[in-house]
């Protein structure tokens, strides 16, 4: 396959954290009013952040000019970078980021070490509860909430608030209003999501396992040195586009469809699992199906990737990521696709490639 060029990027360029969801709740309605116009005023600084963003306004004179709306530099500088977030994409996919208009309310605010942890946001460990300390700006108070996490992340963020307390490791978090609750998402760093949560490394076989991620299902190929098929399998979700499922109930359902097929993948012996970097790819545009439109706006793409490559570092797998760009319009695309699909086209090129790209 001399006329196939698959660009590979490096995984820790993509993932780089875990994000463990809590629930939040106020000590009092004093405390949650409180936290709802910050929440108003974080949104209504990110969406003027963007139009300083499309602009190219430095990250200096923007916050400096908003500094009257939120006064706290931190939850400025964080909008700044949100907001960049949101120009980035928008452009990718030919869009117009100065129409872009943010919803959800919401707060944010980066962690670093040198803050121990995160100077807006601190979590402080209790007996059954973890007392959140939000920082408000208006009269530099504190906004006390108690947060409650599954039993199995207990030691997680327990180390997670030693090592920022000794300016090893910060945690951004993220505060989200959801169907009339509160939910704290805490950034941990991936090395020690791994070290807790990660599985023992089991010898296989050398197999190599290509996944091919759809909006309606999930195609995943397993083939062995000599490029022979070992294994197919293919997880059919069609109920995530139909009209009124909820989107809760459809991520359910693809991230556990998701984790079958890594964990089956683990049971026959394969070493390495292989992605398409679906970011690379611009988002589709409509067609004249309605049922193919809703397949292209409800495709999750970024949740399954990422998902995807953060189960396989759990699995012990190895995860490699390569550019589909070429795939489609090579030389050799048509007859392979005819005799064997489009997976074990991606896997027998990259399996002889494999060794330089780990060494």
């Amino acid at each position: 396959m001399s006329t196939l060029k698959l660009s590979r990027c490096r995984v820790e360029e993509l993932i780089t954290h875990a994000t463990i969801i809590g629930r939040l709740v106020p000590e009092n309605a004093g405390d949650y009013m409180k936290l709802v116009r910050l929440a108003w005023s974080f949104r209504r600084v990110v969406n003027l952040m963007v139009r300083e963003v499309a602009n190219d306004t430095t990250m200096k004179d923007a916050t400096k000019k908003l500094y009257s709306l939120l006064p706290n530099y931190i939850y400025l500088e964080t909008a700044y970078k949100h907001a960049k977030l949101v120009v980035k994409g928008c452009r990718f996919n030919n869009g117009n980021p100065r129409h872009v208009h943010v919803r959800k309310l919401f707060i944010i605010s980066r962690g670093s070490k040198w803050d121990r942890g995160n100077r807006n946001i601190k979590l402080i460990l209790r007996r059954e509860y973890f007392t959140v300390l939000i920082k408000y700006p208006w009269d530099s108070s504190w906004i006390k909430c108690r947060a409650f996490f599954g039993g199995k992340y207990i030691s997680l963020l327990r180390e997670l608030i030693e090592l920022s307390r000794m300016r090893i490791d910060g945690y951004g978090a993220r505060i989200v209003f959801r169907n009339r609750r509160l939910e704290l998402h805490v950034s941990v760093p991936l090395h020690l999501y791994l070290k807790h949560f990660s599985m023992s490394k089991r010898r296989g076989y050398g197999l190599v396992a290509g996944l091919d991620l759809n909006s309606d299902r999930l195609n995943m190929v397993v083939i062995d040195s000599n490029a022979r098929i070992v294994a197919l399998k293919t997880a059919w979700l069609p109920e995530v586009t139909l009209h009124g499922f909820s989107r809760d109930k459809a991520r359910n359902v693809r991230l556990k469809k998701l984790r079958g097929l890594l964990s089956y993948a683990r049971r026959i012996g394969v070493n390495y699992i292989v992605f398409e970097n679906l970011l690379v790819v611009k988002k589709r545009s409509k067609v004249g199906s309605p049922s193919g439109n809703r397949k292209i706006t409800r495709f999750a793409k970024k949740q399954l990737l990422q998902h995807g490559l953060l189960m396989t570092m759990k699995l012990c797998l190895t995860p490699i990521l390569v550019n589909p760009k070429g795939t489609t319009h090579s030389c050799e695309h048509k007859e392979v696709m005819k005799s064997r699909g489009a997976e074990t086209l991606i896997c027998s090129f990259l399996y002889h490639s494999i060794f330089f790209y780990l060494f």
